[in-house]
């Protein structure tokens, strides 16, 4: 048996050479036949390829499709990374929705400031917030103004654009300012357009409650709230914020002013309200007054 082996490998050695020499032959002639610049050998370069080529589709049909399969796994590519640049310009215009948002939202904050018709005689002084109580039962802040300024005792504080609070102690240089947020703050406020008078009552909130209104179904969340100017203590007219309804159907006040960045606080210098002496000009001039006690004392 080892003998039959060995004389089988002798045979098909020199026939691998033989096949291989063949083959080389028939590639060097195609190589020649391809390479010679001749109209006839032309003619029959062609009729081959006419005769041979169309017969090779099977065999290009793998090719083929190796070849479509990488065009779409690079399409693929293409795709994901057109995919991750769509995410990342979402973001980009998230960002860019959400401060277009906050533009929009300061834009009406600051027109709705400008409807504001405030007394001409009012003016005021801008001061320093230095310090906060830092007390959950009371709010307040601390300002770099005070006596020396000619600060007075319960004249009102904007942050430039809602009503903050009022002064609620005044020192030389200092002055406390009570928050609208602060238990004891009672302020008489108009809820328009509806023009039902209220009172915004501090309870340690971010949004003061909406109490004591004449008729509360006129009254709708985003109605705007504006100091009444009853009692003399705060000038009419000064923003205050915005009607909302909380979890619990009670109405309060989203408070137009900055609360969480009070840097600087303007004083409004209250010019005071008149002081009546004459009760009787109340019902009619005092000229006509004058009138009817002659008249009187012409009749006795």
């Amino acid at each position: 048996m080892a003998k039959d082996r060995t004389q089988g490998e002798d045979f098909i050695a020199p026939l691998k050479r033989l096949l291989t020499g063949v083959l080389i032959l028939c590639l060097i002639g195609v190589f020649l036949l391809w390479r010679i610049d001749s109209p006839r050998v032309e003619r029959f370069r062609a009729k081959v390829v006419d005769r041979v080529v169309p017969s090779f589709d099977w065999a290009m049909a793998p090719v083929t499709g190796a070849v479509n399969l990488i065009r779409d796994f690079q399409s693929y590519q293409r795709i994901v990374q057109q995919n991750q640049e769509l995410r990342r310009e979402l973001q980009q215009m998230k960002a860019w929705k959400e401060a277009a948002l906050q533009l929009e939202q300061e834009n009406a904050r600051l027109l709705d400031l400008n409807n504001v018709r405030l007394d001409p005689r009012l003016t005021y002084i801008t001061g320093v917030v230095m310090a906060d109580s830092g007390s959950p039962f009371r709010q307040s802040v601390l300002l770099n103004v005070g006596h020396r300024d000619g600060i007075v005792d319960g004249w009102a504080t904007m942050d430039g654009i809602g009503l903050v609070g009022r002064i609620a102690g005044v020192g030389q240089s200092t002055a406390r300012v009570i928050l609208l947020t602060d238990t004891s703050s009672r302020i008489p406020a108009t809820i328009q357009p509806s023009g039902q008078s209220a009172i915004v009552m501090g309870d340690n909130t971010i949004a003061p409650l909406v109490s004591f209104l004449e008729n509360p179904d006129m009254v709708r969340p985003g109605d705007r709230v504006i100091s009444s100017g009853d009692g003399g203590v705060f000038p009419a007219g000064l923003l205050i914020g915005q009607v909302a309804m909380d979890p619990g159907g009670r109405l309060r006040v989203r408070l137009a002013a900055d609360y969480e960045r009070l840097e600087y606080l303007r004083v409004l210098r209250n010019p005071g309200t008149e002081v009546i002496t004459d009760h009787g000009a109340l019902i009619a001039p005092a000229s006509l007054g004058v009138d009817a006690a002659q008249q009187g004392a012409t009749n006795e």
